[in-house]
């Protein structure tokens, strides 16, 4: 009866459209409130557990890089930084065929190396990328879904949220999860560029301009170089000792401060009021889902679900196979209809036992986990990703020259669902290479 309650209250909120943090939080307090009434021995516990527990799973220092990463992301995103990484790609592969589109899937790997965030990507480089693909002949459907399925892979390409939020549930180390993620991502974004020259082949699309000389490719490399440089002040300072991945956090951002106001120039300090208020409510909207998300795991804990979901999956589970087969079904699944930071506090601390006892690696698992819960960003009904493209206002120009006067596309979830399928599947293969050849996401991981 308390599972019944606990994921059947849980679902019903979800299906309503409450905000998973409530769907979360509810369900875990009306779980409790029916335990401490209705079975003996769980009498003596009472609603203090919420607040002790809410508190506990936010109140954890490797947490701290969240905020900090967030920050840093806005603060790039504010300097320019998206507009003079779409000149430099495209000046480095636009004159390719189908170059247009080739560039959105390098520079949203890129820019998701900065903001870490899916929804943040296409927010940030849609508004350019998805007209420009238009005009290049892709349909509007095709670019706001390759948009958004392009920007998944950053929450894969670290610096990741998702890989914190991993660690601290684990133990893992960060970094380790940052290297790890390095392969996996560059191999969505080749799959994604496959995709792409498929579609340019079928439609006859050719390259959008001639190939740069020398000297502009050089003009635009040194402007968006500062840019560039942030994942490897990162990724080289943790590797190197010089500091921790949470301090390298904070360095992130004083970095992108230094390079926004002194560099590039394109921020005031009256942006930089709005910057934290924006990074501040994403921030909180992160922190609540997470702290809700832990009660909902110390419900599964504390009422022997989790143990019993445990026994389960490892008497079906019977070797690494049918178990990473059953672990990738759940998680697509659970991607169509949850955020990955709930649903690393749901499953995670369920399967990482089974998987360390079957001996799989617990970093390797934590990116099988996390491309997973990638394509989830862009699988309906709930494809976050694919709602933040649809809600961008894409100028049509070629119905404004016809008609005269300015013209919107809007594209319907039938028509970007349809779209995203192709590109589904080549993540799916992803998915499968990284699933069974955890060598791939373990090669660049130092050994020891």
């Amino acid at each position: 009866m308390i599972t019944l309650i606990l994921f059947g209250s849980f679902f019903a909120m979800l299906l309503i459209g409450m905000p998973i943090a409530l769907c979360l939080g509810m369900s875990s307090v009306f779980t409790i409130l029916y335990a401490t009434n209705f079975v003996q021995k769980f009498q003596m516990l009472n609603l203090s557990i919420v607040a002790t527990n809410t508190y506990t799973g936010i109140s954890k220092f490797l947490l701290l890089a969240i905020p900090f990463f967030v920050l840093s992301g806005n603060i790039m995103a504010k300097a320019g930084i998206s507009r003079r990484l779409v000149r430099f790609i495209d000046d480095l592969v636009g004159h390719r065929k189908g170059g247009m589109a080739i560039v959105c899937v390098i520079v949203a790997c890129f820019f998701g190396a900065i903001s870490g965030s899916g929804p943040a990507t296409v927010a940030a480089l849609g508004a350019v990328l998805i007209p420009a693909m238009a005009e290049s002949g892709f349909s509007i459907p095709f670019s706001e879904a390759l948009m958004a399925t392009s920007s998944s892979i950053a929450i894969v390409i670290p610096p990741s949220i998702a890989f914190v939020v991993y660690a601290s549930i684990t133990g893992d180390g960060v970094g380790d999860l940052f290297m790890a993620g390095i392969i996996p991502g560059i191999l969505m974004g080749v799959a994604l560029a496959v995709v792409v020259l498929i579609e340019a082949n079928r439609k006859g699309i050719e390259a959008p301009h001639e190939k740069r000389s020398a000297s502009e490719l050089w003009a635009s490399f040194k402007d968006a170089f500062w840019g560039l440089l942030m994942p490897v002040i990162i990724l080289g300072g943790i590797y190197g000792g010089i500091f921790t991945p949470t301090e390298a956090a904070a360095v992130s951002v004083v970095y992108g401060l230094i390079v926004a106001l002194l560099i590039y120039r394109d921020v005031s300090f009256r942006d930089l009021v709005w910057i934290f208020i924006d990074s501040a409510k994403t921030t909180g909207g992160i922190m609540l889902i997470i702290a809700t998300a832990s009660l909902f795991s110390y419900c599964c804990t504390l009422f022997g679900i989790a143990q019993g979901a445990q026994s389960l999956l490892s008497s079906v589970a019977t070797n690494k196979f049918v178990f990473l087969l059953i672990v990738n079904v759940i998680f697509l699944i659970a991607g169509c209809f949850i955020d990955a930071n709930s649903a690393m506090y749901i499953f995670i601390p369920i399967m990482v036992p089974v998987a360390r006892a079957l001996g799989y690696s617990t970093v390797a698992f934590g990116i099988v986990a996390t491309v997973n819960l990638a394509i989830g960003q862009v699988t309906p009904p709930v494809g976050v990703n694919l709602f933040v493209a649809m809600g961008l206002k894409i100028r049509d120009k070629v119905r404004s020259v016809q008609e005269g006067k300015e013209v919107f596309h809007k594209v319907t979830l039938p028509m970007i669902s349809k779209a995203v399928v192709p590109m589904i599947i080549a993540c799916l293969v992803v998915l499968i290479v990284v699933t069974y050849v955890p060598q791939i996401s373990l090669l660049l991981v130092p050994k020891g």
